[in-house]
Protein backbone atom coordinates (compact mmCIF):
# COMPACT_ATOMS: atom_id res chain seq x y z
CA UNK A 1 0.00 0.00 0.00
CA UNK A 2 1.49 3.32 -1.06
CA UNK A 3 1.95 5.98 1.56
CA UNK A 4 0.57 9.51 1.63
CA UNK A 5 3.61 11.16 0.06
CA UNK A 6 3.69 8.70 -2.85
CA UNK A 7 0.01 9.20 -3.59
CA UNK A 8 0.30 12.99 -3.39
CA UNK A 9 3.33 13.00 -5.71
CA UNK A 10 1.46 10.87 -8.23
CA UNK A 11 -1.60 13.11 -8.00
CA UNK A 12 0.51 16.17 -8.78
CA UNK A 13 2.22 14.53 -11.77
CA UNK A 14 -0.82 13.36 -13.77
CA UNK A 15 -1.63 15.57 -16.81
CA UNK A 16 -5.07 17.19 -16.47
CA UNK A 17 -5.64 18.69 -19.92
CA UNK A 18 -8.91 17.77 -21.63
CA UNK A 19 -11.90 15.91 -20.20
CA UNK A 20 -10.72 12.32 -20.50
CA UNK A 21 -11.40 10.70 -17.11
CA UNK A 22 -10.10 7.23 -17.99
CA UNK A 23 -7.15 7.65 -15.59
CA UNK A 24 -9.58 7.31 -12.66
CA UNK A 25 -10.43 3.67 -13.49
CA UNK A 26 -9.94 1.70 -10.29
CA UNK A 27 -9.19 4.90 -8.35
CA UNK A 28 -12.58 6.67 -8.31
CA UNK A 29 -16.11 6.08 -9.58
CA UNK A 30 -19.04 8.33 -10.44
CA UNK A 31 -22.57 7.32 -11.35
CA UNK A 32 -23.78 8.58 -14.72
CA UNK A 33 -27.11 10.35 -15.25
CA UNK A 34 -29.91 8.21 -16.61
CA UNK A 35 -30.52 10.28 -19.74
CA UNK A 36 -27.20 9.44 -21.45
CA UNK A 37 -25.94 12.83 -22.61
CA UNK A 38 -23.47 11.55 -25.21
CA UNK A 39 -26.17 9.43 -26.83
CA UNK A 40 -28.61 12.35 -26.84
CA UNK A 41 -26.26 14.76 -28.56
CA UNK A 42 -25.27 12.06 -31.05
CA UNK A 43 -28.90 11.65 -32.04
CA UNK A 44 -29.52 15.40 -32.23
CA UNK A 45 -26.34 16.19 -34.17
CA UNK A 46 -27.21 13.54 -36.76
CA UNK A 47 -30.41 15.48 -37.53
CA UNK A 48 -28.90 18.98 -37.37
CA UNK A 49 -27.76 21.18 -40.22
CA UNK A 50 -25.42 23.27 -38.06
CA UNK A 51 -24.24 22.42 -34.54
CA UNK A 52 -22.20 24.19 -31.87
CA UNK A 53 -20.62 22.74 -28.70
CA UNK A 54 -19.94 25.49 -26.15
CA UNK A 55 -17.07 24.95 -23.68
CA UNK A 56 -16.14 21.65 -25.30
CA UNK A 57 -13.16 20.90 -23.04
CA UNK A 58 -10.91 18.62 -25.06
CA UNK A 59 -13.80 17.72 -27.36
CA UNK A 60 -13.95 14.21 -25.94
CA UNK A 61 -17.75 13.99 -25.70
CA UNK A 62 -18.47 15.73 -29.00
CA UNK A 63 -15.96 13.43 -30.72
CA UNK A 64 -18.22 10.45 -29.96
CA UNK A 65 -21.09 11.60 -32.20
CA UNK A 66 -21.50 9.09 -35.03
CA UNK A 67 -22.60 11.57 -37.70
CA UNK A 68 -21.60 15.25 -37.62
CA UNK A 69 -23.80 17.94 -39.20
CA UNK A 70 -22.56 19.73 -42.34
CA UNK A 71 -21.46 22.67 -40.16
CA UNK A 72 -19.90 21.86 -36.78
CA UNK A 73 -18.10 24.26 -34.44
CA UNK A 74 -16.90 24.24 -30.84
CA UNK A 75 -15.62 26.80 -28.35
CA UNK A 76 -13.21 26.39 -25.44
CA UNK A 77 -11.77 28.89 -22.98
CA UNK A 78 -8.79 27.04 -21.46
CA UNK A 79 -5.79 27.23 -23.77
CA UNK A 80 -4.26 23.82 -22.88
CA UNK A 81 -7.51 22.19 -24.05
CA UNK A 82 -7.49 23.83 -27.49
CA UNK A 83 -4.88 21.58 -29.06
CA UNK A 84 -6.56 18.52 -27.54
CA UNK A 85 -9.96 19.57 -28.87
CA UNK A 86 -8.63 20.34 -32.34
CA UNK A 87 -6.97 16.93 -32.49
CA UNK A 88 -10.07 15.10 -31.26
CA UNK A 89 -12.52 16.97 -33.46
CA UNK A 90 -10.50 17.10 -36.69
CA UNK A 91 -12.04 13.82 -37.98
CA UNK A 92 -15.48 15.45 -37.69
CA UNK A 93 -14.43 18.53 -39.67
CA UNK A 94 -15.20 20.78 -36.70
CA UNK A 95 -13.69 24.22 -36.19
CA UNK A 96 -12.53 25.00 -32.63
CA UNK A 97 -12.56 28.60 -31.40
CA UNK A 98 -10.81 30.11 -28.38
CA UNK A 99 -13.61 31.91 -26.54
CA UNK A 100 -13.76 33.00 -22.89
CA UNK A 101 -16.52 31.49 -20.80
CA UNK A 102 -18.30 34.83 -20.45
CA UNK A 103 -17.42 36.24 -23.87
CA UNK A 104 -19.75 36.76 -26.81
CA UNK A 105 -19.84 33.89 -29.29
CA UNK A 106 -17.98 34.65 -32.56
CA UNK A 107 -20.84 33.58 -34.85
CA UNK A 108 -23.56 35.37 -36.77
CA UNK A 109 -27.14 35.55 -35.57
CA UNK A 110 -29.18 32.43 -36.31
CA UNK A 111 -26.20 30.33 -37.43
CA UNK A 112 -27.05 27.09 -35.59
CA UNK A 113 -30.12 24.93 -35.20
CA UNK A 114 -28.49 23.03 -32.30
CA UNK A 115 -26.27 24.31 -29.47
CA UNK A 116 -25.02 21.83 -26.86
CA UNK A 117 -22.85 22.17 -23.77
CA UNK A 118 -21.68 19.69 -21.15
CA UNK A 119 -20.87 21.11 -17.71
CA UNK A 120 -20.47 24.76 -18.74
CA UNK A 121 -18.86 27.04 -16.18
CA UNK A 122 -21.39 29.74 -17.04
CA UNK A 123 -24.03 29.97 -19.77
CA UNK A 124 -24.52 33.15 -21.77
CA UNK A 125 -28.15 32.47 -22.62
CA UNK A 126 -28.40 35.79 -24.44
CA UNK A 127 -25.64 34.61 -26.78
CA UNK A 128 -27.11 31.12 -27.11
CA UNK A 129 -30.44 32.65 -28.09
CA UNK A 130 -28.75 34.99 -30.56
CA UNK A 131 -26.84 32.30 -32.47
CA UNK A 132 -29.78 29.86 -32.53
CA UNK A 133 -32.01 29.89 -35.57
CA UNK A 134 -35.78 30.12 -34.95
CA UNK A 135 -36.96 26.66 -33.89
CA UNK A 136 -33.43 25.71 -32.83
CA UNK A 137 -32.61 23.95 -29.55
CA UNK A 138 -30.14 24.26 -26.70
CA UNK A 139 -29.35 20.95 -24.95
CA UNK A 140 -27.05 20.89 -21.95
CA UNK A 141 -25.99 18.69 -19.05
CA UNK A 142 -25.02 20.96 -16.19
CA UNK A 143 -23.49 20.69 -12.73
CA UNK A 144 -26.20 21.33 -10.14
CA UNK A 145 -26.17 23.21 -6.85
CA UNK A 146 -24.31 21.38 -4.10
CA UNK A 147 -22.40 19.03 -6.38
CA UNK A 148 -19.40 17.51 -4.56
CA UNK A 149 -20.34 19.45 -1.42
CA UNK A 150 -18.74 16.79 0.80
CA UNK A 151 -15.39 17.00 -0.99
CA UNK A 152 -15.31 20.79 -1.02
CA UNK A 153 -16.24 20.85 2.68
CA UNK A 154 -13.43 18.39 3.47
CA UNK A 155 -10.99 20.95 2.04
CA UNK A 156 -12.42 24.32 3.13
CA UNK A 157 -14.91 23.49 5.90
CA UNK A 158 -18.69 23.68 5.82
CA UNK A 159 -20.25 26.33 3.58
CA UNK A 160 -23.55 27.33 2.00
CA UNK A 161 -24.09 26.03 -1.53
CA UNK A 162 -24.28 28.55 -4.36
CA UNK A 163 -27.91 28.85 -5.42
CA UNK A 164 -26.80 30.19 -8.80
CA UNK A 165 -26.35 26.55 -9.85
CA UNK A 166 -29.91 25.49 -9.07
CA UNK A 167 -31.81 24.01 -12.06
CA UNK A 168 -34.71 26.40 -11.50
CA UNK A 169 -32.46 29.44 -11.60
CA UNK A 170 -30.70 28.30 -14.77
CA UNK A 171 -34.09 27.62 -16.37
CA UNK A 172 -35.18 31.12 -15.39
CA UNK A 173 -32.10 32.59 -17.08
CA UNK A 174 -32.93 30.69 -20.27
CA UNK A 175 -36.50 31.96 -20.25
CA UNK A 176 -35.34 35.53 -19.55
CA UNK A 177 -33.28 35.31 -22.76
CA UNK A 178 -36.42 34.44 -24.74
CA UNK A 179 -36.02 30.66 -24.84
CA UNK A 180 -38.74 28.14 -23.96
CA UNK A 181 -37.62 25.46 -21.49
CA UNK A 182 -39.08 22.14 -22.64
CA UNK A 183 -37.17 19.73 -20.38
CA UNK A 184 -35.53 20.06 -16.95
CA UNK A 185 -34.35 16.91 -15.16
CA UNK A 186 -32.14 16.88 -12.01
CA UNK A 187 -30.43 13.83 -10.53
CA UNK A 188 -28.25 13.17 -7.46
CA UNK A 189 -25.48 10.63 -8.07
CA UNK A 190 -22.87 8.82 -5.98
CA UNK A 191 -19.12 9.39 -6.36
CA UNK A 192 -16.35 7.50 -4.54
CA UNK A 193 -12.61 8.15 -4.18
CA UNK A 194 -10.46 5.16 -3.25
CA UNK A 195 -7.22 7.04 -2.51
CA UNK A 196 -6.05 10.60 -1.93
CA UNK A 197 -4.05 10.62 -5.17
CA UNK A 198 -7.31 10.39 -7.09
CA UNK A 199 -8.68 13.28 -5.01
CA UNK A 200 -5.69 15.43 -5.97
CA UNK A 201 -6.09 14.70 -9.68
CA UNK A 202 -9.82 15.43 -9.50
CA UNK A 203 -9.31 18.76 -7.73
CA UNK A 204 -6.61 19.78 -10.22
CA UNK A 205 -8.84 18.83 -13.13
CA UNK A 206 -12.26 20.03 -11.96
CA UNK A 207 -10.95 23.35 -10.74
CA UNK A 208 -14.23 24.87 -9.55
CA UNK A 209 -14.63 22.21 -6.83
CA UNK A 210 -12.00 23.97 -4.69
CA UNK A 211 -10.96 27.26 -6.35
CA UNK A 212 -7.21 27.92 -6.24
CA UNK A 213 -6.53 24.37 -5.07
CA UNK A 214 -2.93 23.29 -4.63
CA UNK A 215 -1.35 20.44 -2.69
CA UNK A 216 0.84 22.85 -0.75
CA UNK A 217 -2.14 24.93 0.35
CA UNK A 218 -4.34 21.98 1.35
CA UNK A 219 -1.77 19.43 2.58
CA UNK A 220 -3.23 19.13 6.13
CA UNK A 221 -6.73 18.54 4.77
CA UNK A 222 -5.42 16.01 2.25
CA UNK A 223 -3.56 14.14 4.99
CA UNK A 224 -6.73 14.02 7.09
CA UNK A 225 -8.66 12.71 4.09
CA UNK A 226 -5.97 10.08 3.41
CA UNK A 227 -6.18 8.87 7.00
CA UNK A 228 -9.97 8.77 6.80
CA UNK A 229 -9.88 6.66 3.63
CA UNK A 230 -7.32 4.32 5.18
CA UNK A 231 -9.48 3.85 8.29
CA UNK A 232 -13.01 3.88 6.83
CA UNK A 233 -12.74 3.03 3.11
CA UNK A 234 -13.67 5.11 0.05
CA UNK A 235 -14.57 8.76 0.52
CA UNK A 236 -18.12 9.28 -0.75
CA UNK A 237 -19.58 12.46 -2.21
CA UNK A 238 -22.73 13.38 -4.13
CA UNK A 239 -22.59 14.80 -7.62
CA UNK A 240 -25.61 16.71 -8.86
CA UNK A 241 -26.45 16.98 -12.53
CA UNK A 242 -29.39 18.30 -14.49
CA UNK A 243 -30.42 18.16 -18.11
CA UNK A 244 -31.95 21.27 -19.63
CA UNK A 245 -33.42 21.64 -23.09
CA UNK A 246 -34.67 24.99 -24.34
CA UNK A 247 -35.98 26.04 -27.74
CA UNK A 248 -35.98 29.33 -29.58
CA UNK A 249 -39.50 30.24 -30.77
Amino acid sequence: MRNFEELIAEGESVPVEGWDFSWFAGRATEQRPSWGYARLIGERMARAAAGLDVQTGGGEVLATIPQPPPLLAATESWEPNLAVARRNLAPLGASVHHVGNEDALPFDDGTFDLVVSRHPVVTRFDEVARVLAPGGSYLSQQVGMGSMHELTAAMIGEFADNEARSPERIAGEAEAAGLEVVDLRPEALRAEFFDVGAVVVFLRKVIWTVPEFSVARYRPQLLALHERIEAEGPFTATTRRFLIEARKP
